[in-house]
């Protein structure tokens, strides 16, 4: 087919490579404008555009699809459908209608659960079980289309939105060229108009670890925002980002840091922490992190 691709982060990438592997035509490559990034602040491409040039594929990246000429320009490459996954924009109705058989929208959720920003984060902070990959048809609501195609998988006990968020990009590389493969047979479910919840954009104040709540809750922050944008609690003035945890036994005050393995006891219960990284420093298991002794038996964080 004649392909669109739209996306813009790393959890694009492997759509983009696997759409061009089951040997569809990209069109062309919609993605966000370069972003200052490092210590200089230089603009550096998003990754689907590193990706797309380093493939040879036309790259395009407006600002907004509002405009006119914006709107003709994409009708104007006669695709048979777009691709969209973490684009990052809203598509008016002219671009979604556009494309012969429309949009598809690759979702990292089990719709309608966790329609928004932040699917991946959201699910694992609220201690969901499973979640997964849906290709719904995309319509002017958010994550509201039809779902043609859906995959659940279990979340482990210890995964971290980062792992995570590998396993359901490669998954969803995979539903979205079977998608395409049989886009004429399948039949499109409208979501139920139960079980809807939203998932709001991260917030960085969402990241300070608040000792005296449960170690349950606190375990699932901590993984939920690993590796970004990382939970964090302060010995001093230091801040230390917490990157990987699990639920522990033990008790005491909150916050304090008890007996190895490195635990810090919660309102309830403890949680063990497995990766730690110091301001400024990288990220080390809790047995390098300890060497130091930052974080001695009896430290209150």
């Amino acid at each position: 087919m004649r392909v669109i691709f739209m996306g813009t982060p790393e959890f694009s990438v492997p759509v983009l490579e696997a759409l061009v592997a089951a040997g569809h035509e990209i069109a062309c490559v919609y993605c966000q404008p370069p972003r200052p990034a490092g210590r200089g602040k230089k603009e550096r491409p998003v990754p689907v555009e590193a990706r797309a040039r380093d493939m040879g594929l036309e790259v395009r990246h407006p600002v907004s699809l509002k405009s006119e000429e914006a709107q003709t320009d994409f009708a104007a490459l006669n695709a048979d459908v777009a691709v969209v996954v973490a684009y990052g924009l809203i598509l008016p109705q002219a671009v979604l209608d556009a494309p012969a058989q429309g949009c598809l929208n690759i979702h990292a959720s089990l719709l309608p659960r966790w329609r928004g920003a932040a699917p991946i984060h959201r699910a694992i902070m609220a201690g969901d079980a499973e979640t997964g990959v849906c290709i719904m048809q995309m319509e002017a609501g958010l994550d509201t289309g039809p779902v043609l195609l859906r995959e659940a998988t279990p979340i482990g006990a210890e995964e971290t939105t980062g792992a995570l968020h590998d396993r359901l990009s490669a998954m969803g590389a995979a539903l979205i060229t079977r998608a395409l493969e049989h886009l004429p047979t399948l039949v499109p479910q409208p979501q139920p108009e139960t079980g809807v919840s939203y998932a709001a954009k991260i917030d960085k104040a969402e990241a300070r670890i608040d000792w005296t709540r449960p170690a349950e809750e606190t375990d699932r922050r901590i993984r939920g925002l690993s590796p970004f944008p990382g939970a964090w609690t302060t010995q001093g003035e230091t801040r230390i980002k917490l990157l990987a945890s699990k639920p522990a036994e033990g008790g005491g005050a909150p916050g304090t840091v008890l007996h190895d393995p490195l635990r810090v006891a919660c309102g309830e219960g403890a949680v063990e922490l497995m990766r730690l990284q110091r301001a400024g420093g990288s990220a080390q298991n809790a047995d390098e992190f300890l060497r130091g002794r930052l974080l001695a038996p009896g430290t209150v964080l």
